[in-house]
């Protein structure tokens, strides 16, 4: 089954050869959309003018100066930082070119990192009020009022998605009000961290669709309808705290509630104790005047926050077959356990039912979660939703999953050289991405695969660059797997997730590059687990470590004993580099006594240090090295990091990639708890990272760039002794990657050491930790 090729066009430079993070979506494209862009940045160094026209050059200072001036089919990109403004909208776009506003970060971001409008306990009322106006969107925004965040007086086709609302916490003040009776309004993918219920629908307003938002520790309601016909209700995590979760009032008819997680306890926190009369709020409260035509399905009650599940028509019930009875309604609803904790993921030990089992048929039901994470197949449950049967109910989805390893092959699923996995030999353009199935294809199973892991290869590149391997279906990440120069051949290994059995491959260069990938092995519910260890020395060539003190000679295998491994193990994590090459060549890790295979672990040219990380099945316990591929000489150094075991030992849960440090960047130390400047590494110094919440040891991928002398990089676990390692080196001016799997502490922190004498910059990328 060959692959896909898909090509980007754009224009690509230098700058972005490590990686760079992309431009928000702003709703309009092209170059109509480009010079419809007006600029709001009031940072002491933006040189904002109101009177000006709200160019890149010289924004607006106010988002008020943008919205008097906005027409049909332009954006207001409002810069990340503090705007406190209740802004009065009297503009409309049209259908076929909406106004937008957007801003910087989502609700994903840290504080610091959004654009916020508005104030929650001063004099402003609401961040936007708009007043009779249509065909708008706003996207990104951190917003807040007195009165709450939005108030919407009539007017029609206005959507408020990706945002954090939120207002003065007290009765009757919700994030959102939805008044005038408006047609068309939509909320999708805000959070709403406070106390004030996400909104309240006023009567006469119609079509309005809430979708896919997260509500929680809430004094008001977290959804009001009261005299809304066709409202849709779908996919969100309701959890005021003793309130009522979801209320339909008046003549709220024809409704479509499905999917959600409702609660009238915090479902985060269930450590604070219920309320003093729960039997006073239920999830869902129907009066009888809402009832006609309205549907309840698949939605999800709290079995724990102590309320009823149920007030239909003015009749409580906390069973939902009594519900179904007297309703009519309740198909596929349940009352459980409704708490997943995304961050913990599920290693087989979930309770919790919402996970798997939605209705895909519901209508509007999004792409992506709150969080932009796509369904995922928890391969320890049974998918019982519709279409799929993976999406979950709620506003999260749940994609971290704990998962062993199963080692295979070496097997070469992709050479663009030779037409495998795709169906040409031209080499990757510029800009394509490279869809390659990874799962059902020799011996790796079709389903219940959570990530493989691949060998991967650039050979005969055009020009310098970057690779990015990523979960197919999703969002290209700011992160890159492996770089590289012209002419060089270049290695690493990488874990994926497998999403939709593929993975993709983007050539992130200006120029052309033949990409090779070998399959080594596979995360599914079966395996071994991982016991990590702080990185030690096995074998140095040099130094008469693990082998005899002599370079490898070509066409030379070597038998190394790997030390200290318990009897049933499956597999180690070795650190292996060549140094002092004195020709081209490649090296091949394998299992000892196996019949060598036609893949390559690394490959080197004169002169040329090179790592990188092996996770190769051990026999008779060892593991053997062979030297390739030319006539001279190598010295070969391996580091140990950890081993598989086919009892005991911990799981891994495979992340999308994800960047957690750029020191050429400002970025959030979270194990120091602040945001750190732009700033290399010194030399000889050491950088602290919090590189995971938990776990025992992370997966990550390491690039040095800005070398101005020799180095090399170790990273070990935080409060230990930093070991005679490394994980990568480097002579002047080169830019190098290489994967890394290191132990943390308890904490999830780790060290990376700089072994220059000069400053470096360093990239760290995330795909995954290990955790019991």
């Amino acid at each position: 089954m060959g692959g896909i090729i898909r090509t980007r066009l754009g224009v690509l430079t230098g700058a972005a050869i490590i990686g760079a993070a992309g431009l928000p979506a702003i709703g309009v494209t092209g170059a109509a959309a480009a010079a419809g862009i007006l600029y709001v940045n009031n940072a002491s160094d933006a040189h904002c003018s109101n009177a000006g026209q709200g160019t890149a050059a010289q924004p607006f200072c106010t988002v008020a100066a943008a919205a008097a001036k906005v027409q049909p089919g332009q954006t207001v990109s409002i810069a990340k930082g503090q705007y406190p403004e209740h802004v009065t909208l009297t503009r409309s776009g049209t259908a076929e070119a909406p106004i937008t506003f957007v801003g910087a970060g989502g609700v994903g971001a840290y504080y610091d990192q959004r654009t916020r409008i508005g104030e929650s306990f001063g004099q402003l009322p609401h961040a936007f009020t708009l007043s009779g106006v249509q065909h708008i969107r706003f996207e990104n925004l951190d917003l807040s009022g007195s009165a709450g965040a939005v108030l919407v007086n009539g007017g029609g086709d206005i959507a408020v998605s990706g945002s954090s609302l939120s207002g003065n916490p007290i009765p009757g003040n919700p994030a959102v009000r939805i008044a005038g009776a408006p047609t068309g309004v939509t909320l999708v993918h805000n959070y709403v961290p406070g106390l004030n219920g996400l909104v309240a629908v006023e009567p006469g307003a119609k079509g309005t669709v809430i979708s896919t938002n997260y509500v929680h520790s809430s004094a008001n309601p977290a959804i009001t309808v009261d005299g809304a016909p066709g409202t849709v209700i779908v996919n969100n995590t309701l959890s005021p705290r003793c309130q009522d979760a979801l209320q339909l009032l008046g003549a709220s008819t024809g409704a479509i509630v499905e999917n959600n997680v409702l609660s009238t306890n915090d479902v985060d926190n269930h450590s604070n104790p219920n309320c003093a009369d729960a039997s006073k709020y239920v999830g869902l409260r129907v009066a009888a005047e809402a009832a006609e035509g309205t549907k309840v399905a698949y939605n999800a009650f709290d079995s724990q926050d102590g309320s009823p599940a149920y007030d239909w028509k003015g009749t409580v019930h906390d069973d939902v077959q009594a519900f179904a009875a007297a309703s009519g309604q309740g198909d596929h609803d349940l009352i459980g356990v409704v708490e997943v904790q995304r961050w913990m993921g599920d290693s087989g030990q979930l309770k919790s039912p919402i996970v798997d089992s939605a209705d895909e048929s519901a209508p509007g039901l999004q792409e992506t979660d709150l969080w932009g994470a796509r369904a995922a197949d928890d391969p320890w449950v049974s998918d019982t939703g519709t279409g799929s049967g993976r999406r979950d109910r709620g506003a999260s989805e749940l994609v971290n999953f704990g998962t062993r390893y199963t080692p295979t092959g070496p097997v070469r699923l992709l050479d663009t050289r030779k037409a495998v996995g795709v169906g040409t030999t031209t080499a990757v353009a510029p800009g394509a991405t490279v869809e390659l199935p990874v799962t059902g294809v020799h011996g790796v199973p079709a389903n219940g695969v959570t990530a493989v892991t691949l060998n991967v290869t650039v050979t005969e590149p055009s020009d310098r660059g970057f690779l990015t391997v990523y979960p197919h279906g999703d969002e290209r990440p700011t992160a890159s797997s492996l770089n590289w120069t012209p002419g060089l051949t270049a290695a690493n290994l990488v874990t994926v997730q497998a999403r939709d059995g593929k993975a993709a491959f983007y050539n992130g260069s200006g120029g052309t590059v033949h990409v090779v990938a070998d399959l080594f092995g596979y995360f599914s519910t079966v395996g071994a687990g991982f016991t990590p260890k702080s990185p030690s020395r096995i074998l140095d060539t040099r130094y008469a470590t693990g082998a005899p003190k002599a370079p490898l000679a070509a066409n030379q295998t070597l038998d190394l004993a790997v030390p200290g491994l318990p009897a049933d193990v499956r597999a180690v994590t070795l650190n292996v580099t060549v140094t002092k090459p004195t020709d081209r060549g490649y090296l091949t890790v394998y299992p000892h006594g196996d019949e060598r295979p036609t893949a390559s672990s690394l490959n080197r040219t004169a002169g040329q240090t090179v790592p990188n990380l092996v996770t190769v099945p051990v026999k008779d316990g060892k593991v053997s090295l062979f030297s390739g591929g030319g006539g001279g000489t190598a010295e070969v150094i391996a580091d140990l990091a950890g081993y598989y075991t086919a009892s005991g030992g911990d799981m891994f849960h495979a992340l999308a990639p994800s960047r957690v440090i750029d020191t050429r960047k400002p970025w959030f130390a979270s194990g120091v708890g602040e945001w750190q400047p732009a700033a290399p590494i010194g030399g000889n110094q050491t950088l602290h990272l919090r590189a995971i919440e938990h776990g025992t040891a992370v997966s990550m991928n390491l690039t040095v760039t800005n070398t101005v002398a020799a180095g090399f990089l170790t990273a070990y676990p935080n409060g230990t002794a930093r070991p005679v390692v490394s994980n990568l080196n480097w002579v002047k001016d080169q830019t190098v990657p290489n994967a890394a799997v290191v132990a943390t502490d308890d904490a999830g922190q780790v060290e990376f050491f700089n072994g220059s004498w000069a400053n470096v910059d360093v990239i760290v990328d995330v795909n995954g930790y290990y955790d019991h």
